[in-house]
């Protein structure tokens, strides 16, 4: 079996500092900041697009401009309030105790990605952690659900596990089961809504989905 993670809203709750670059960003560039509670909305289809959402109706021109300042402060500062959900190690674990294949699938750029789950995770063997790049399509595409799958055989039960309607559609896409994640950014009726095989409510509930 194999289960891949989303990673920010799902493994971590990283919307702090993605808020403060963005805000920070925002104010150099003499515009209005949001509250973090807006930013649940903004995430989720990598950096650029959350800039774009981040910036006034009018200002959209300038996406280029606050994600150049945006990647510059999150590079020093992506790890400042960034944590595990509760429960999520014990989660992982008792997957690596019944052999379940781990990886990470997520529109985070790569680089941060990694280090983000090498940082918080570093006992935990992922087979590939992905994250956004030049050279592939952003979730829902399932171009990084077949890069992960291109190295495993292919006679497994695989389940992407996500926060939002994307990773649900990423794993539509690719014909694989979903697990929507209640605690993450975008909360159960958006999850239930996008067609989640499963909606786990803990970090526990994704291994009993999977193993049972």
């Amino acid at each position: 079996m194999i289960a891949i993670f989303d990673l920010d809203g799902t493994l971590a709750d990283t919307l702090y500092d993605l808020a403060d670059a963005t805000n920070y960003g925002l104010e150099k560039l003499c515009y209005p900041i949001h509250p973090y509670e807006s930013y649940k909305q903004f995430v989720g289809n990598g950096v650029q697009k959350l800039c774009y959402r981040a910036l006034p109706e009018n200002r959209k021109d300038d996406t280029e401009k606050l994600l150049e300042i945006f990647s510059e402060y999150y590079g020093t500062h992506f790890l400042d309030k960034t944590k595990l959900y509760d429960g999520m190690k014990k989660c992982l674990d008792i997957l690596k105790e019944n052999n379940v294949t781990l990886a990470v699938a997520t529109n985070k750029p790569q680089n941060f990605a990694r280090q983000i789950v090498n940082k918080l995770l570093p006992e935990f063997d992922f087979v590939k952690v992905l994250g956004g790049c030049e050279e592939r399509p952003k979730k829902p595409d399932t171009a990084i659900i077949n890069e992960i799958l291109s190295v495993l055989p292919a006679d497994n039960k695989v389940f992407m596990i996500g926060d939002s309607n994307v990773d649900i559609q990423t794993a539509k896409n690719a014909g694989i089961s979903s697990i929507g994640c209640a605690w993450g950014f975008r909360g159960v009726e958006e999850l239930t809504k996008a067609g989640a095989d499963f909606i786990a409510d803990t970090p526990e509930d994704i291994a009993d989905f999977i193993l049972k």
